[in-house]
């Protein structure tokens, strides 16, 4: 199971309870522990490098971290990229992607699909 469907539950859950607000509620109930411990624990990741048993093992989840990450794009780009739009979309991102780094691109990417989806309906 992965943590996606855990959060978006959580806010469905929240919104059939209560709402808009019960919606709001649950989604920060469910990420606040998260920030939280970031926040506290972010102060003390400098003086746990300095250990050099504790900083290997921190360097170590980091590559792990990235090789997760690496094997997922790979999985969703061959998934994903099944025709000429999707092919294109995704190529014109990379450069505004590389260029800005902006989450405006997630916008824009659903912005195409609806409208490609809707003209193919």
């Amino acid at each position: 199971m992965t943590p996606g469907p855990v959060f978006t539950t959580a806010t469905f859950i929240g919104f059939i309870l209560g709402g808009i607000p019960g919606a709001v509620l649950s989604t920060v109930a469910i990420f606040l522990p998260a920030f939280l411990l970031v926040a506290v624990s972010g102060p003390l990741v400098p003086r746990i490098r300095k250990s050099k048993t504790a900083g290997t093992f921190l360097d170590g989840v980091n590559v792990a971290s990235l090789a997760l990450m690496a094997a997922v794009t790979w999985q969703l780009g061959r998934t994903s990229l099944v025709d000429v739009v999707t092919v294109v979309l995704a190529i014109a991102s990379l450069i505004p992607l590389l260029r800005f780094r902006s989450a405006w691109l997630v916008l824009l990417g659903a912005t195409i699909g609806l409208i490609t989806n809707a003209l193919h309906s």
